[in-house]
């Protein structure tokens, strides 16, 4: 190695040298993140050598090895299902839905929160609308089933100031969309919130002093300053939502539909479940739309992260 050689390698160590140096420094760190490590590689990276059986006819009884090898059969199966529009149309809607009215409703949550100047008054907001992020799916859709049967509190307050026919309004499918909107706003705004609180108290508050100063006013103040800082955050999280638009959270529209309400709540992953599972058991099938929907999720995160990359230079990667 020649002297020029060993000198640019002093100046700019390679990656792995680097990486040998920082574990030395921070290896309490690195011992820290070994469980999450771990976690990953065993539940969310391991699972994927089983995407192979969406190319199988996979039976248990003869495993990966035994089963026979089909090709593009399923997915080919899936394209040409009869229900696949009416999927795609729910789909869409109930992620587009949550998109339009459930993300912007945590921004301006914490908006308000901010605002506020007892400190126990907002202790007291945050840990309120905090709780029903914690309650179970399962409790929450039987919570959802009382207040909207035909005794239930919402139907008779709809009906009382409304006019509206008296109605277990889950068997309804009209009904299906707004009511898990407006539950899964109630169970996560609050929590959705938290990192945009996070962001808020990062501001410099020389930058509102300063806005004083010029004269401006709260709104004004809120304007210019508070939302600009927030936008990274907001791209962040933006790109984060569009990513799950595909994986609607099939478990609570499980607990919540029924045969009458298909046509307007049955999504791609209920759909699988019942084809997969609940009425023929076919792993292959399920596992292929499956991947399907990861790769369409991946797709619709990278476009966002370059359309948003491309307007206002924040993005992911």
């Amino acid at each position: 190695m020649t002297v020029r050689a060993r000198k640019t390698d002093a100046l700019h160590p390679s990656f792995g040298r680097r990486l040998a140096q920082d574990m030395k420094k921070n290896w309490k760190l690195y011992v820290m993140f070994l469980p999450v490590l771990a976690y990953f590689l065993i539940f969310k990276y391991g699972p994927m050598a089983g995407l192979l059986i969406s190319f199988q006819d996979f039976k248990a009884a003869k495993g990966i090895a035994g089963s026979k090898w089909v090709g593009m059969k399923h997915f080919v199966n899936f394209f040409n299902d009869p229900f696949l529009p009416r999927l795609l149309r729910n789909t869409l809607t109930i992620a587009l839905s949550t998109l339009v009215f459930s993300f912007p409703s945590a921004i301006v949550l914490a908006l308000l929160i901010n605002e506020l100047r007892s400190n126990a008054l907002k202790r007291s907001v945050q840990t309120i609308s905090y709780i029903p992020h914690f309650i179970s799916t399962v409790v929450v859709c039987g919570i959802i089933r009382d207040l909207t049967g035909r005794t239930g509190g919402v139907t008779i307050l709809l009906s009382a100031i409304f006019g509206m026919p008296v109605t277990n309004m889950l068997y309804e499918p009209g009904y299906f969309v707004p009511i898990y909107i407006v539950s899964d706003i109630w169970s996560n705004i609050g929590w959705n919130s938290i990192v945009y609180l996070s962001a808020l108290t990062a501001i410099d508050q020389e930058l509102y002093e300063a806005a004083k100063v010029d004269g401006a006013n709260k709104w004004h103040q809120i304007i210019h300053i508070t939302i600009p800082c927030l936008v990274p955050t907001i791209v962040i999280m933006f790109i984060l939502k569009v990513g799950k638009m595909f994986d609607v959270g099939y478990e609570k529209i499980m607990l919540l539909y029924t045969p009458l309400t298909y046509e307007t709540a049955d999504v791609i992953n209920t759909y699988v479940y019942r084809r997969g599972f609940a009425e023929n058991v076919n792993f292959s099938y399920s596992t292929a739309v499956g991947f399907f929907n990861s790769v369409v999720c991946f797709l619709l995160v990278y476009v966002t992260n370059k359309i948003t990359a491309k307007m206002g230079g924040n993005s992911l990667w």
